[in-house]
């Protein structure tokens, strides 16, 4: 566990984690970091918490010690987010300290009773401030399904730090570098990367929700945010809320200049008018990525159709329906609200279609409005006929896509 001070008054503490399944599904293919924050004045608060991952008490002990903390002088735990990776700790805190007050919003306080048995519980609405002394004051702004329905912000007005939970988060391990200010050329790209991945797969189902989240922290003076996952953004926090407003026009139909071809074959068939696609990409200088269904984790999946601009679906047909895998991953597309992509389908069939009325049937009862070009479907291996037409298709795509990018 690492011990870094924000501001004065203000400590921080991170931990590195991998090998997990976050939310007990999404692959982290390069881990998270879990972020919590101590606030002193002449009281003292802990914003989220990071000790249930180890469960060891003596952890938090003696990393508060290290940074001149005494855990007996602890008078309010802050939960802005009841997901257990924030929350988890709460239990174990309690074998350290038995009087101490949870503060949270009203949606958390049910939830902090019956996962953890607590009562002495203050809510917190809009506004609500808590003066902890020494002129650090700390005042709560819920910004709820962000995305769990219970979850708020903190914000510190003497430093003008925002502690935004899950806000304004990103996936990845954090090394030496935790400030925005510190981080190299690569690890800005690498945790824009994992930012997405992060949007993708946790928030962009409340995709509205982030909107006004990101609106309301425009009202405060923000001269730091600090959030549950990822680097503490301190000269530039303006980036970090442009990212995430961005993040939404992906999560809308916009994206990179780039194409995810998500694809599956049973016998090559289809796999040969990829070639065909591909070549056309490579020709015209789109880069592009190539997920084949299911040999893809669904964590990278959703990223990457995520950030494109456009999407090939290349699939065949299957027992009168859409190859099953990809089937699988457009529904998961659907379910997180990905919506307005420009798309192009093709694929083969054997003695019957029928891939194309799934594929109709999916995008409507997600309501994706996904802008398609008419699909391509041959019998058997394409012939040239075939894939002059999977060409076109690819240069009509190619074509739509341009008013939808935004780098």
């Amino acid at each position: 566990m690492k011990k870094l001070k924000i501001a004065d008054g203000i400590h921080m503490l991170t931990m590195n984690v991998e090998d997990i399944l976050f939310e007990g599904m999404w692959e982290l293919a390069n881990g998270v970091t879990l972020n919590s924050y101590i606030v002193q004045g002449e009281k003292t608060a802990i914003i989220d918490g990071v000790i249930g991952w180890d469960g060891v008490p003596e952890t938090l002990y003696k990393s508060l010690g290290e940074i001149g903390v005494d855990p007996q002088n602890i008078d309010y735990l802050i939960v802005n987010h009841m997901e257990p990776d924030h929350s988890g700790w709460i239990s174990n805190f309690r074998k350290i300290k038995d009087d101490f007050t949870i503060v949270c919003t009203d949606k958390a306080a049910k939830m902090v009773s019956s996962f953890y048995n607590e009562d002495k519980i203050m809510i917190v609405k809009e506004g609500d401030t808590l003066d902890l002394g020494n002129g650090k004051v700390l005042s709560f702004h819920p910004v709820p399904n962000v995305h769990w329905p219970d979850t708020m912000y903190t914000y510190e007005s003497s430093t003008k730090t925002l502690f935004s939970c899950d806000m304004f988060g990103a996936f990845g391990m954090m090394g030496d570098h935790v400030f925005d200010d510190e981080l190299t050329s690569e690890e800005i790209d690498y945790f824009e990367a994992e930012g997405m991945r992060y949007f993708s797969n946790v928030m962009i189902t409340f995709t509205t929700s982030v909107k006004k989240a990101i609106e309301k922290a425009k009202t405060l003076d923000v001269r730091t945010i600090a959030p549950g996952h990822g680097p503490v953004y301190r000269k530039n926090p303006q980036k970090i809320m442009d990212d995430y407003t961005r993040f939404c026009r992906y999560a809308e139909g916009a994206g990179k200049n780039e194409v995810t071809i998500l694809w599956g074959s049973m016998y090559g068939m289809t796999a040969k008018a990829i070639e065909r696609a591909e070549s056309v990409l490579q020709r015209e200088g789109i880069k592009y990525s190539k997920l084949q269904m299911p040999l893809e984790s669904e964590s990278e999946m959703v990223a990457t159709v995520f950030r494109s601009a456009a999407v090939i679906v290349a699939a065949p047909t299957y027992e009168y329906k859409l190859f099953p895998p990809v089937a699988e991953a457009l529904n998961e597309a659907g379910r997180k609200k990905i919506t307005g992509k420009v798309a192009f389908r093709f694929g083969s069939y054997g003695w019957s279609g029928g891939a194309e009325n799934e594929l109709k049937e999916i995008i409507e009862r997600n309501k994706m409005k996904w802008d398609f070009i008419d699909s391509v479907e041959f019998e058997g291996a394409p012939k040239e006929e075939d894939l002059k037409k999977v060409e076109a298709g690819v240069l009509e795509l190619i074509k739509k896509m341009k008013e939808k990018v935004v780098e």
